[in-house]
C-alpha cells in the first residue's frame, strides 16, 4: 500500500533481503491517528543477531534497510535499521528496556558513503584476527575457543566473543593481543547456544537453524520433552549444532501433553485372572497401548485406550478381568494391507516388495501339449503318408499298467538266486506299435551330417621279449 506518494516499509524491507531476526512490521501500512507523533525510538541490527535500541533525537525519516551511525562508548558503530515505529515500543517492553531511560544511545546520522567505507574495511579483517587470536590464546595454555570478532564501525574496537567451561584469566592474552592488532580488546563470554546463533548454520531438515533466524530466547530444554515425544534418547539425534539438547524438542511438546492427558499413566497395572499386566509401550497418534504379563514379556497385547479405562474401572470395583486376549481387535492381514496400500497411488511403499512370479503348471503343460500336436501336423503334411502319421499319433494310447501292478495276475514272479533287472521287460511288439515307432522317425527329415564315429584301432602292446 501507498500513503501520501510513498511506499511502504515492508516494500522496501523486501528489497533490503531477508535478515536474523527479522521482524514483521504489520503497522507500517496503517497511518498514525491526528495529532499522534511517531514512536522516537528505532532497533538497529549489527554483526549477525546482535541487536540494540537508540534514540531517534533529530527525527530522522528512517525506513528499515537504512544504514545509521550510532553512539557507543568511545567513537560510533555502523548498523543497520531493522524495526521502526509502534512495534519498537512492543519490543522494548518484552526486552525489560525504558523507553524514557535518559541513558539511552542516540543515533547520529544517516551513515555517509566514507563511513561505510571504513565500516568494510575493518569487517574484512575479522577473519585474520580471529585467526591469530586463537594462537595467542593456544600458546598461553588458555581452555577457551574464540568463536567470533566484531570490529567497531570507526575500528577503534574490537569485540572477541568465546566460550569456556569456567572462568579463564585472560589478563595476559588481552595485553598481547593489543600490542598486536593496535586497538582496544573487549573479551565476552557467551554460551554454547549464543555460539551456534551468532554462527548459524544448516540444521537436520535441511534448514537454517532456528535459533540464528527467529528465535530470540532460549529456554531450558530437558530429556524429559523427549520422553513424552516418544523419542529414543540418542544423544547424537537429540544434540544440535550446539552440542545441547535442540531447542525445536520445546516446538511440539505442549500438543503431546495435551494428548497425554487422556491417557492412563504408564505405571498402571491391570488385574487379571491369568496375571499382572504392566505397559510397556504407547502410540499417542493411534490412542494405543501395549501390556504384557509379568514373567511373559515377549507376548505383547494391543489394547486401545478406552478399553484400558474400561478394565481400570472394573479393577477399582475389585473384578479382575478374565484376560486380555479378550480385548485384542481383530488386525487386518498383510494381503489385505498390501491391496490398501497398492489402491493408493501416491503410496511410498508400493516398490518396496517386488511382485512374486508363480509358475501356472497347468497352464505350461497345455502349451506343450498344443505345441506338440502342432509340430506333429506339420511334419505329417510334408510327408507323403500324411494320414497314417496323424491317426497313429492321434490314436496312441500310452498302457496302463497301475491296474495289472495292483492285481496279482499282472505281477511276474522274480527269478530265484538272482537280481531284479531295473529296466522294465521287453514286451512282444504288434505292427500297429511298430508303426508308432517308425512314425517319430520320419519327423527328422534332415540328413544328418555327421559323420560315424569310428573306433581306432588298438595295437597290442609290444613285448619286452
Amino acid at each position: 500500500m501507498i500513503y501520501n506518494d510513498e511506499p511502504s516499509h515492508n516494500k522496501i524491507a523486501y528489497n533490503y533481503g531477508s535478515v536474523k531476526l527479522s521482524v514483521y512490521d504489520w503497522l507500517s501500512d496503517i497511518p498514525l491517528p491526528a495529532g499522534q507523533e511517531a514512536f522516537d525510538c528505532v532497533e538497529v541490527r549489527f554483526k549477525n543477531s546482535r541487536k540494540e535500541f537508540f534514540r531517534n533525537v533529530h527525527k530522522l525519516p528512517l525506513q528499515i534497510g537504512d544504514m545509521v551511525a550510532t553512539e557507543t562508548i568511545s567513537g560510533h558503530d555502523i548498523g543497520t535499521v531493522s524495526l521502526t515505529g509502534e512495534l519498537v515500543r512492543i519490543q522494548m517492553k518484552k526486552k525489560k528496556v525504558d523507553d524514557k531511560s535518559p541513558t539511552l544511545p542516540k543515533i547520529y546520522r544517516k551513515a555517509t558513503e566514507r563511513d561505510i567505507e571504513i565500516w568494510k574495511e575493518h569487517r574484512a579483517k575479522e577473519e585474520a584476527l580471529q585467526k591469530r587470536s586463537r594462537e595467542l590464546a593456544i600458546a598461553l595454555g588458555l581452555e577457551m575457543k574464540i568463536s567470533d570478532v566484531e570490529y567497531q564501525g570507526d575500528g577503534s574496537k574490537a569485540t572477541f566473543y568465546y566460550t569456556a567451561e569456567g572462568r579463564v584469566d585472560f589478563r595476559q592474552l588481552i595485553k598481547d593481543m593489543a600490542k598486536e592488532f593496535s586497538t582496544r580488546i573487549e573479551m565476552r563470554q557467551i554460551g554454547y547456544r549464543q555460539e551456534a546463533a551468532r554462527l548459524g548454520g544448516i540444521g537436520s531438515s535441511g534448514r537454517e537453524i532456528s535459533c540464528s533466524t527467529w528465535l530470540t530466547e532460549f529456554r531450558s530444554v530437558t530429556t524429559a520433552a523427549a520422553r513424552y515425544q516418544q523419542l529414543s534418547l540418542n544423544p547424537q539425534k537429540l544434540a544440535g549444532q550446539c552440542g545441547k539438547l535442540k531447542c525445536d524438542l520445546n516446538f511440539e511438546l505442549d500438543c503431546y501433553l495435551e494428548a497425554l492427558r487422556d491417557f492412563p499413566r504408564t505405571d498402571t497395572k491391570l488385574l487379571t485372572e491369568k496375571g499382572i499386566a504392566s505397559c510397556q509401550k504407547v502410540d499417542i497418534f493411534k490412542r494405543l497401548m501395549w501390556f504384557t504379563y509379568e514373567g511373559d514379556f515377549i507376548n505383547w497385547h494391543k489394547l486401545t485406550v478406552d478399553q484400558v479405562k474400561e478394565i481400570l474401572e472394573l479393577n477399582k470395583q475389585k473384578q479382575p478381568v478374565p484376560s486380555l486376549e479378550e480385548y485384542i481387535q481383530e488386525e487386518d492381514t498383510p494381503e489385505n494391507a498390501l491391496t490398501s496400500e497398492n489402491a493408493q497411488e501416491g503410496s511410498l511403499t508400493r516398490f518396496d516388495e517386488k511382485p512374486k512370479k508363480r509358475k501356472n503348471k497347468k497352464k505350461q503343460t497345455s502349451k506343450n501339449a498344443t505345441t506338440a500336436d502342432s509340430a506333429i501336423t506339420e511334419v505329417a503334411e510334408q510327408t507323403p503318408n500324411s494320414e497314417k502319421i496323424e491317426k497313429t499319433a492321434k490314436d496312441k494310447v500310452v498302457p496302463d499298467t497301475r491296474e495289472k501292478k495292483g492285481t496279482p495276475e499282472g505281477r511276474k514272479p522274480r527269478p530265484e538266486n538272482k537280481k531284479p533287472f531295473n529296466n522294465a521287460p521287453q514286451k512282444a511288439i504288434n505292427t500297429s506299435q511298430k508303426q508308432e515307432k517308425v512314425a517319430p522317425q520320419v519327423t527328422n527329415l534332415k540328413k544328418s551330417t555327421r559323420k560315424p564315429f569310428k573306433k581306432p584301432n588298438k595295437t597290442a602292446p609290444k613285448s619286452d621279449e
